[in-house]
C-alpha cells in the first residue's frame, strides 16, 4: 500500500469503481502501470472488483475501494511489523505534502490538528470509533472525480497509541 500511486488509486477508487483505463487516465500514467497496482491492489484486499463492462470489443474489469471492510482487510494481511506500518504513514505523510502544493488554501474550510495527547483509555477508544465513524462517512458520501457541483478535498487522518519511553515514565 505505501506506493504513492496506489494511495492516489485507492483515493479515486472511493467515490466510484473505475476500469484500469479510467484510472490511468484520472493520475496521467499508462495503462499499463495502473493495471499493475490495481492488480497488487487487489490481491492484498485492499480494493475489491466491482463488475465488468464491454469496452471495444473486450471486457474492462471495474474496482472500488470499500471503507466498510478496512478491519477484515487488515486483519487478512496478516501481522504486520512496525517498520512495515511507519513506511505506510510515511506514504500518506509523502502524499499529504503532494496534495498541498494543489491547493491555494480558502480562509475557510481548513482544518489542521496535530497533538501528543493522554487520554484514559475508555476515552480514546470512544474518540477512535467515533473519528473512524465519520472517515467511513467521508467515503460513503464520495463522488466520482470531477462530477459537476463537487469540490474536490483532501483528508488524512492519522491516530496511534504512542509507547512512552521509560526516561519519560513518572516512577
Amino acid at each position: 500500500m505505501a506506493h504513492p500511486i496506489r494511495l492516489r488509486i485507492m483515493s479515486l477508487l472511493t467515490g466510484a469503481s473505475l476500469t484500469a483505463a479510467e484510472v490511468a487516465r484520472e493520475l496521467g500514467i499508462s495503462h499499463a502501470n495502473a493495471s499493475y497496482h490495481l492488480r497488487n491492489l487487489l490481491t492484498a484486499g485492499l480494493i475489491v472488483p466491482a463488475g465488468e463492462e464491454k469496452i471495444r470489443g473486450g471486457i474492462a474489469k471495474r474496482y472500488r475501494y470499500d471503507a466498510h471492510g478496512e478491519d477484515d482487510r487488515m486483519r487478512a494481511l496478516g501481522p504486520r511489523t512496525d517498520d512495515q506500518i511507519r513506511s505506510d504513514y510515511a506514504a500518506v505523510a509523502d502524499e499529504l505534502i503532494r496534495r498541498t502544493r494543489m491547493t491555494g488554501f480558502q480562509p475557510t474550510g481548513n482544518l489542521l490538528a496535530d497533538a501528543d495527547l493522554w487520554l484514559d483509555p475508555e476515552t480514546w477508544h470512544e474518540l477512535r470509533l467515533r473519528i473512524a465513524g465519520l472517515v467511513t462517512e467521508l467515503h460513503d458520501k464520495a463522488q466520482p472525480p470531477r462530477t459537476p457541483g463537487t469540490i474536490r478535498t483532501g483528508t488524512t487522518v492519522a491516530m496511534f497509541e504512542m509507547i512512552t519511553p521509560a526516561s519519560e515514565q513518572k516512577s
